[in-house]
């Protein structure tokens, strides 16, 4: 059954002509282009929307299309779910900043390599969130709290786009949540740092000097991430649709699935497949074009 859809296509190509390619992309489905419109033609970015109609099976080859023409982000939604959000709820770890905080801070006590092989794996959704969280934490007992603030300032960087995705989006009156299965010790100082409104994320318990090996309960996981969406989205007087929600492993599925739009960060391969968006090539400004906004909109953080 035909639908009508909207495909926004981002690339830092300066050579891409997205007009074409994605009216050629459509057609090779059997789509019906329809409008297009320009959401940036100068800058750093280029970026445009299609309108067309094609049949749902379709979608999968015409993001295989797109992701074989070259360095191009893109987002395929329903096209009454195309526009800006009420609310931006965001994953921390390796999607706000270019960091795992646990690996990092595992670093300090020679256990990197076999915390981020833990880390890596529960991102890809082969060990149960919860479990392997409190095995990390449990191998930094005694880990002086000094070694967090060293971490934080050494280590953690936002990735590209950040601050200029929340302030734009909080300019237009959205709100801004990051949810983390990482430490709330984190997410507070990353939250201010980026622009964020709110938090929440997991709480490392110390002895007032060093880390105890333990974390605070219950335990903010996957099925969290979506509540805190749902809550959020309910205190806005919103619905699910007027969420977009974006992260880079299994934890975050549920509310990606959840969200009016939800978008994938240089993410593992199991939550690429379900999320509307994708963004591997550009920067986080790129869920700004994949809601309809243009360049010329953009607040600088």
């Amino acid at each position: 059954m035909q639908m009508d859809w909207v495909l926004v296509a981002v690339t830092g190509a300066a050579d891409a002509r997205l007009s074409e390619l994605t009216s050629t992309s459509v057609s090779a489905i059997g789509g019906a282009p329809g409008n297009w419109m320009s959401l940036s033609d100068t800058g750093p970015l280029k970026a445009s929307a299609l309108r067309f109609s094609a049949a749902g099976e379709g979608l999968a080859s015409l993001r295989a299309a797109l992701a074989a023409a070259g360095p191009i982000d893109a987002a395929i939604l329903p096209a009454d779910r195309f526009g800006k959000k009420r609310l931006l709820i965001s994953d921390m770890d390796s999607t706000i900043i270019g960091q795992e905080c646990i690996d990092e801070i595992a670093d300090a006590v020679g256990l990197k390599a076999r915390i981020s092989e833990i880390t890596e794996r529960a991102m890809r959704g082969e060990l149960d969130f919860e479990a392997a969280l409190t095995e990390r934490v449990a191998m930094l007992k005694g880990l002086p709290l000094h070694a967090l603030a060293r971490t934080l300032e050494e280590r953690i960087t936002l990735n590209p786009g950040a601050r200029t995705l929340i302030a734009t989006m909080k300019a237009h009156g959205a709100a801004t949540l990051l949810v983390s299965g990482g430490f709330t010790y984190f997410t507070s100082r990353v939250a201010a740092l980026a622009g964020f409104e709110s938090h929440q994320g997991n709480t490392l318990l110390d002895d007032g000097a060093a880390l105890t090996g333990e974390v605070g309960q219950p335990i903010l996981g996957r099925v969290a991430k979506r509540t805190a969406l749902l809550e959020a989205v309910a205190a806005l007087g919103a619905a699910p649709e007027d969420a977009i929600a974006m992260g880079d492993g299994a934890n975050d599925l549920d509310m990606i699935r959840a969200a009016g739009l939800g978008v994938a960060y240089k993410a593992k391969p199991v939550v690429a497949a379900e999320a509307a968006g994708a963004i591997g090539h550009t920067d986080l400004t790129a869920a700004l074009f994949f809601q309809g906004y243009k360049a010329s909109e953009f607040i600088a953080g």
